[in-house]
């Protein structure tokens, strides 16, 4: 039952026991804090991002998708240690047509698994059985979208989508699908008809545990963090781990002069520290990394051009290097 109340850190450590302490005592602190060091010495411990589990959210790439096509972009990927795709639409710009099963070839013969797929709630809205058709077809175990839940952020506003998401999730589940939903960080924010709620609980009260999931977006909920405090990202999701099957790991620079108070860098030449929170939650087992830089293809970030690949691959290099501290 919805509580009109924040689910405050209290609420978190009934639910998550002594793992809450772990993460509380990982995560950075608010924008400005000094970041710790995102890798340790070789052979500390296991891989926090295993190789099989090492996604990449192909946005970040949008540029080489629509100039040289899935085919070579998923050779390219494979060849940097990437094993999963999540998809932003399945279409490769001027390269020419091609059909869900014609992307379905191309990731078995590079031995890539499709991840995830983001899609605009109106996709699911007016044509959820043919988007669901296109998911496993590609072989999917989850869909979704980066969507916030509803522009109108109010409580009614977020019940409400809240209800759709459930009806989107539970004609998921029908056909063996994970719904999810990927944040931004107006998400965190309180609502406008009540600043004591925040619009996340909101969504996570009321939504079906068993059929709608999130995909957090780690640099985003620091970004949310910053903007409207009073909670640590890794906190929700020690709270619920099964509801977390999948993570965008994108770095942020702390910047006390952006709005957002962090810009989006290259991973691991961020202030995120990406090796406490994602040790936080070493041994659960069934979480997905996905690298996204969403400016990838659009920015250049000194020492390095526009090179959304280059990034891709430097980025992978520092995913895989992060490791659990010795004896985890």
């Amino acid at each position: 039952m919805f509580s009109r109340t924040e689910l405050d850190r209290r609420t978190f450590m009934r639910l998550a026991g002594s793992t809450v302490a772990v993460g509380a005592a990982t995560v950075t602190g608010a924008a400005g804090a000094a970041a710790l060091p995102t890798t340790t010495a070789a052979g500390q411990g296991r891989r926090l991002v295993p190789p099989g589990k090492l996604g990449i959210q192909l946005y970040s790439i949008r540029d080489k998708v629509s100039s040289i096509g899935f085919r070579a972009v998923f050779e390219r990927l494979a060849q940097l240690g990437y094993a999963e795709v999540e998809f932003a639409g399945y279409t490769q710009g001027g390269v020419g047509p091609i059909t869900p099963q014609e992307i379905r070839g191309l990731l078995d013969d590079n031995g890539l698994a499709a991840v995830g797929s983001h899609r605009g709630i109106r996709d699911f809205a007016t044509n959820m059985e043919a988007e669901l058709d296109i998911a496993q077809t590609l072989g999917m175990q989850h869909v979704g979208t980066a969507n916030a839940p509803t522009n109108d952020r109010t409580v009614a506003g977020y019940l409400a989508a809240a209800e759709q998401f459930n009806g989107f999730g539970e004609a998921a589940a029908a056909r063996g699908l994970k719904f999810y939903q990927h944040n931004h960080q107006h998400e965190f924010a309180f609502a406008n008809d009540d600043p004591a709620v925040r619009l996340y609980d909101v969504f996570l009260q009321n939504t079906d545990p068993q059929t709608v999931f999130l995909e957090m977006d780690v640099f985003w909920a620091f970004v949310g963090r910053h903007l409207y405090p009073g909670f640590d990202p890794v906190e929700y999701v020690l709270a619920q781990r099964s509801r977390y099957p999948l993570f965008h790991l994108k770095d942020g620079r702390v910047n006390p002069g952006s709005g957002n108070g962090y810009d989006i860098v290259e991973f691991g030449v961020g202030d995120i520290d990406y090796q406490s929170f994602l040790g936080a939650l070493a041994g659960s087992g069934r979480q997905h990394g996905i690298w996204e830089q969403d400016n990838a293809a659009s920015v250049a970030e000194p020492p390095h051009p526009v090179d959304s690949l280059g990034n891709a691959g430097r980025s992978a290099d520092a995913i895989l290097s992060l490791r659990a501290g010795r004896g985890a």
